[in-house]
C-alpha cells in the first residue's frame, strides 16, 4: 500500500446525518415520498448532477430547481452550526501522513463544498493540493474513472491504493479499478451492503489501523 485514497462525504466529514434527513423531507413534500433510508440507497455516492437529474425525470424542471435551492440553503446552514470531522479520522490521516503514506480525497461533491465542510471541520489544510472531485472525470461513481484519476495524479498504481468509503456506489467504483477497499460501516449504509459490493467492512476508525498495517500503536482519539 502506497496511496490511501478518502471519499469525503461520511467517511471524513459527517455530511450524510445532518442531509438526508432534510432531503428526504423536501422530496416527500414536492411529491416523490422518500425516507432517509431510502434517500441513502438511491443517490448517496452519487453526483449532486446525477441525483438531480433522477429527480427532475420524476417531478419535474421546476420543482427540482426549488428542491436544489431549498435543500442547499437547509443544509449549508446546519453545516455551520452542527457539522463535525467523523471521529478517529483526523488521527487516522494524521499517522498514515507520519509514517509516509500518500493520502488525498476523491468525492463526487463538488471543490466547493469540499472546501466548506472540510474547512469547517479542520481538515482542509491536512489534504490541501489533493482533493479530487467528480467534477474532474467523465463519470462519477460508480464508474472507476474519479479513482483512477487521482491515483494517477497522485503517481499512484490501482494495485497498490486503497480507497476507504461509505457508500454502495463508491465500493462498486473502487473495486472497478482494481483498488482495495474498506467500506466504513460507522454512518448510513448497511454493513452487508456495503460487503456485497466488494468492500471489506470495518464500523470504527480505529479498526483502519490493523486493517492498513499501520505501525502506529496509538489509536485515533
Amino acid at each position: 500500500m502506497t496511496l490511501v485514497v478518502f471519499d469525503c462525504d461520511g467517511v471524513l466529514v459527517d455530511t450524510e446525518r445532518l442531509a438526508v434527513g432534510i432531503e428526504a423531507r423536501a422530496l416527500s413534500e414536492l411529491g416523490w415520498p422518500h425516507t432517509p433510508e431510502e434517500m441513502v440507497a438511491r443517490f448517496m455516492g452519487k453526483t449532486s448532477e446525477a441525483m438531480l437529474a433522477e429527480v427532475e425525470s420524476v417531478i419535474g424542471s421546476e420543482a427540482t430547481r426549488f428542491f436544489d435551492e431549498r435543500t442547499t440553503a437547509e443544509v449549508h446552514e446546519l453545516f455551520g452550526r452542527e457539522l463535525i470531522a467523523v471521529p478517529g479520522a483526523v488521527d487516522v490521516v494524521e499517522t498514515l501522513t507520519r509514517e509516509g503514506v500518500s493520502t488525498c480525497v476523491a468525492s463526487s461533491g463538488s471543490h466547493q463544498k469540499m472546501r466548506t465542510t472540510l474547512g469547517i471541520t479542520g481538515l482542509f489544510d491536512l489534504f490541501d493540493g489533493r482533493i479530487f472531485s467528480a467534477s474532474e472525470v467523465a463519470h462519477g461513481k460508480p464508474a472507476p474513472d474519479l479513482f483512477l484519476h487521482a491515483c494517477a495524479k497522485m503517481g499512484g498504481r490501482p494495485e497498490s491504493t486503497v480507497v476507504i468509503e461509505d457508500s454502495v456506489y463508491g465500493v462498486r467504483a473502487a473495486v472497478s479499478a482494481g483498488m482495495t477497499v474498506y467500506g466504513f460501516a460507522g454512518g448510513l449504509s448497511p454493513a452487508e451492503a456495503l460487503e456485497e459490493a466488494g468492500a471489506v467492512v470495518f464500523h470504527d476508525m480505529t479498526e483502519l489501523f490493523p486493517l492498513l498495517g499501520s505501525r502506529s500503536k496509538g489509536a485515533p482519539r
